[in-house]
């Protein structure tokens, strides 16, 4: 069976297909690879993001800091990768790859969302001109990385440099065709050649890549995520069923990871996953509000599918109850995206179970 679910991301709706399942949660580790020089990678903290291999220059203080950065940016957790990205420039002013993170996690390819003046800006913290940061890059390796950016924020309109990107991730992977995240990073340059449009053989050659990396490293957050998107309509969705149920268990550390397995089960109908992804996604996004001292949010994408969950698994009351939860949320200061999303959920709510929601 397959749904339509009406899910917002910036500011417009699209019909999406999702699921998830749940797993266990372990501590990682994150390996460093066998590159000369390379400072060994350490433990990635309690909170659990995945596992990748991404040997740098970095000091030992700078590299854990970059690795989360990078985890959390390949489940587009963006705030939470540059804060990373901003803590390893600190521990290493001279580390180029800080600045080139901080900077990529100004673009949302899946998205078509590009902040320009932000992603320059950590460039320039760097050095101010492309020659001058290329100078100040150790190696040759991390010069072939670092030509992703300056590609992504050189000159010419946004769909020109999206493929300038691609192109030059391209170049990397055949550079190092034994490391996992070119491949991964050309994946997701694939996903952003069409300005948010599927175009479904890029986006199947963009799932090859990161389906590929996925069966070599099954603990790797960006290969798991991007092999959801790339496979993320009712046509493909059962070949991204494997990566669905593995990420969840990935990234715990991350609510969209919990939220996007849900892309996959919802176009395969499968509801009682969706819902659990959900309840997981919102769980992980309130104790992260909490954290930081912020009040409960009721409304949002992770609301809007888990109440389309209830809806579709014939659970009227408890998707009433999300609802109410949205509607308490409401104010005379309340966002466009609180009372967007507050209509659409009633709107669903009169759709599939009638005007009192009684069905």
């Amino acid at each position: 069976m397959v749904a339509r679910m009406w899910g917002r991301r910036g500011g417009r709706y699209t019909t999406v297909a999702a699921a998830v399942v749940a797993t266990s949660v372990v501590v990682a580790t994150v390996t460093s690879g066998a590159v000369a020089g390379a400072q060994p990678q350490a433990q990635v903290p309690a909170e659990r993001l995945g596992t990748i291999a991404f040997p740098t220059s970095a000091n030992a203080a700078a590299q854990p800091l970059f690795v989360k950065g990078m985890l959390l940016y390949y489940s587009f957790e963006y705030e939470r990768a540059a804060a990373a990205f901003r803590e390893a420039q600190q521990a290493d002013p001279s580390f180029a790859l800080a600045y080139w993170g901080e900077a990529l996690t100004y673009t949302h390819q899946v998205w078509n969302q590009q902040d320009l003046a932000a992603a320059r800006a950590a460039l320039a913290k760097l050095a101010p001109t492309a020659p001058e940061r290329r100078a100040r890059v150790k190696t040759d390796r991390e010069r072939a990385y670092f030509a992703l950016a300056d590609a992504l924020y050189g000159a010419g309109d946004k769909a020109y440099r999206d493929t300038l990107f691609n192109a030059a991730a391209e170049r990397l992977e055949r550079a190092y065709p034994d490391e996992d995240e070119p491949k991964v990073l050309h994946a997701l340059g694939l996903l952003g050649l069409n300005q948010g449009e599927r175009d479904i053989p890029t986006y199947m050659h963009a799932g090859a890549l990161a389906e590929g990396v996925l069966r070599h490293n099954p603990d790797h957050p960006g290969a798991a995520h991007f092999t959801i998107h790339a496979f993320d309509d009712p046509a493909h969705a059962p070949l991204g069923l494997w990566a669905a149920r593995l990420y969840s268990g990935i990234a715990p550390g991350a609510p969209h990871a919990q939220h996007m397995t849900s892309h996959i089960f919802l176009a395969v109908g499968l509801w009682d996953d969706l819902i659990a992804a959900n309840v997981r996604a919102a769980s992980a996004q309130q104790a992260m509000r909490a954290r930081a001292g912020q009040p409960r949010r009721g409304c949002g994408h992770y609301n809007e599918w888990l109440e389309y969950g209830y809806l579709q698994a014939g659970a009227y009351a408890r998707a009433r109850a999300v609802l109410a939860a949205c509607a308490a949320n409401q104010n005379p200061d309340s966002t466009v995206d609180n009372i967007e999303g507050y209509a659409g959920m009633r709107a669903a709510l009169i759709v599939d179970a009638g005007a009192d929601g009684a069905g």
